[in-house]
């Protein structure tokens, strides 16, 4: 009797084959890790409203290329910054289980992943969208690797307020990536993230901030204490209550979205007050969660307000 067939009777070749195909899932779920999926989300949200706001027509196939294409850059970004950043990934507890500090992916591996797929994703852009589409897509990659996680990082409290218009691009590139230009209404789109930004991530910094003091990353409550970082955070949410109404003041909403806008702007700064006066994390904690929830609704609001214009325009190009 054969080797092979002992092998079959017993379940051992089974085993080797079930054993590989684990390691080879185990080896894509490092490398989809990698691309911050969660991260990802919200900017791909935030791109395609900006595709469905823009002024227009665009074909639906053309249209899940550029949806495709930020978010394979916004995920190569995320790669390059893990394998920058490896070192004090090592040391924060949010962060110790990616896949670089477990050992499950090699620097160098993380590296070269990264760049492929961001030079291929800015090509893909500009060669079946626009150049306009593929210079912003290039331009926010390259501002958060180099401005936001190598120069400003690990130098100055302002790091978020200055690196955070990097996640601020994806609107203005689903729009370009209809239009072929940058406009005002566009531009609105990107200060809404831009001021967004900060207080939400300062949110998270208030109830991390051991975290970032371990691994020497000068967060502003690192660096300037839990009450100065509240009141930034709350004088950002002053600013952005009368900036989240900008696109109806443009003309690009409807009063449905400027309801809801106002309704979304009142309840952050509710939560900024919050933090204000809380003395414990839990605030801090709540105003996290709700950031990533605002700027979800808000994105959606102008989407729904636009949908029955959508409609037309959609049945107009099937007929």
């Amino acid at each position: 009797m054969s080797d092979a067939s002992i092998g079959i009777g017993t379940g051992v070749t089974g085993t080797t084959h079930d054993a590989a195909a684990l390691d080879a899932g185990a080896r894509v779920a490092d490398y989809l890790a990698l691309l911050k999926p969660r991260v990802m989300s919200l900017v791909v949200f935030s791109g395609f409203a900006g595709l469905i706001m823009a002024p227009g027509h665009i074909h639906p196939v053309l249209a899940a290329i550029a949806v495709l294409c930020i978010a394979v850059a916004a995920g190569a970004a995320g790669a390059v910054n893990m394998w920058y950043d490896r070192d004090i990934d090592a040391i924060m507890r949010r962060t110790c289980a990616r896949p670089i500090p477990t050992g499950k992916i090699k620097p160098e591996e993380a590296l070269a992943f990264g760049i492929v797929l961001s030079v291929g994703s800015v090509m893909l852009m500009g060669l079946a969208l626009n150049w306009t589409a593929a210079v912003l897509l290039a331009i926010a990659n390259l501002f958060y690797v180099f401005v936001y996680t190598i120069w400003l990082k690990r130098r100055t409290p302002q790091n978020i307020v200055i690196g955070g218009a990097a996640g601020a691009f994806p609107p203005m590139i689903g729009w370009a990536a209809v239009t072929g230009d940058v406009s005002l209404a566009s531009v609105a789109l990107f200060a809404l993230i831009f001021m967004w930004t900060p207080p939400h991530f300062w949110a998270l910094a208030l109830f991390r901030r051991g975290d970032y003091e371990k691994a020497g990353v000068p967060m502003l409550p690192v660096v300037a204490g839990a009450r100065a970082t509240k009141l930034q955070m709350l004088l950002y949410t002053v600013i952005l209550l009368p900036l989240g109404l900008a696109p109806w003041w443009l003309g690009i909403t409807g009063p449905l979205y400027a309801v809801a806008a106002l309704a979304l702007g009142l309840t952050f700064l509710g939560f900024a007050v919050w933090v204000w006066f809380d003395e414990t994390e839990r605030a801090a904690k709540r105003m996290f969660g709700y950031s990533i929830l605002y700027l979800f609704l808000m994105f959606a609001a102008m989407m729904v307000d636009r949908a029955p214009g959508l409609l037309a325009r959609l049945a107009e190009w099937v007929g």
